[in-house]
């Protein structure tokens, strides 16, 4: 990981050269006017508009590389870590890179300030209109890549889908779940959505819900000293007296109780393993009291 992390900053300084130097060289040709500028005027027409794109480009590029360098030194990260901040940083350099790409394309069709400045206001009313949810989408995204809430590689739970998140575009983020399928969310519905960070919490909470007939005559109490018995070669990853169970509803014919369990640490493996057993041991119990 490093040694791509070193390779591709090797690569940003490299680009950083080469636009450096053909900018350099374009400046050159535009002072010194060839005879060739002159006999061609499309060439130094072309050549312009590709100075109006390098020249605000190798700009952002570089303050993007010492931002990024300076944040990565202020916080003592590794090189090769994956941030929030990082990644809005590339973000918004690559819409700016896109917005100078757009300028250097109308500069060399020759288009009027005065008639660009009415024509940008009417297609951005329009666009804003038209991709509302898009614009609101890639605003939000924004907000969470510069949030310190969410980071990549957290463990979230949101609604019905929990996971971990694997990338934040401008559109929405990526969860990979415990079955590694990729669950695709619009940013609009992370932005307005209660989320569970399990990955800022000390401790890991891993809860269960089930159901147990009024007959069974069944307390908390009984139910608790029976989940323990089952968890008890998990001793070290759950905490001590870290399983309760409450009563969450009672229904005409049944009681709804709710097995909560503390972990010591987030281990998706350990987790799944405890859920399954105690998952087991209410079904054995089920079927135990039903044959009785």
């Amino acid at each position: 990981m490093i040694e791509d992390r070193e390779r591709k900053t090797g690569k940003e300084l490299l680009m950083i050269a080469v636009k450096a130097i053909v900018y350099l060289f374009l400046v050159y040709l535009y002072l010194n006017k060839p005879a060739f500028y002159v006999e061609y005027p499309s060439v130094n027409k072309i050549a312009g508009a590709v100075m109006v794109f390098l020249g605000p480009s190798l700009v952002v590029s570089i303050l993007r590389l010492i931002i990024v360098y300076w944040y990565i030194r202020k916080h003592k990260f590794k090189s090769n870590i994956k941030d929030n901040f990082i990644l809005g940083i590339n973000r918004i350099t690559s819409i700016l890179d896109t917005v100078f790409f757009g300028l250097a394309i109308l500069s060399l069709l020759e288009v009027d300030l005065a008639q660009l400045v009415f024509s940008v206001s009417i297609v951005a009313a329009a666009v804003a209109l038209t991709f509302k949810d898009y614009v609101t989408n890639m605003i939000n995204g924004l907000i969470i890549m510069f949030s310190d809430r969410l980071s990549l590689g957290d463990h979230i739970k949101m609604g019905e889908h929990e996971g971990k998140i694997l990338d934040i575009t401008l559109i929405n983020m990526i969860l990979q779940n415990e079955d590694s399928d990729m669950v695709i969310i619009p940013n609009s519905v992370v932005f307005s959505s209660v989320i569970i960070n399990q990955s800022k919490q000390n401790i890991k909470k891993l809860s269960i819900e089930f159901d147990m007939s009024l007959n069974n005559g069944y307390t908390p109490e009984y139910l608790e000293n029976y989940l323990n018995k089952v968890i008890s070669n998990y001793a070290a990853n759950v905490m001590d007296k870290g399983l309760t169970v409450k009563t969450i509803a009672l229904n005409k014919d049944a009681a709804v109780f709710k097995a909560m369990v503390l972990l010591r640490h987030y281990d998706k493996v350990k987790e799944r393993e405890i859920r399954r057993a105690i998952n087991t041991a209410l079904i054995r119990l089920s079927a135990t009291l039903k044959t009785e």
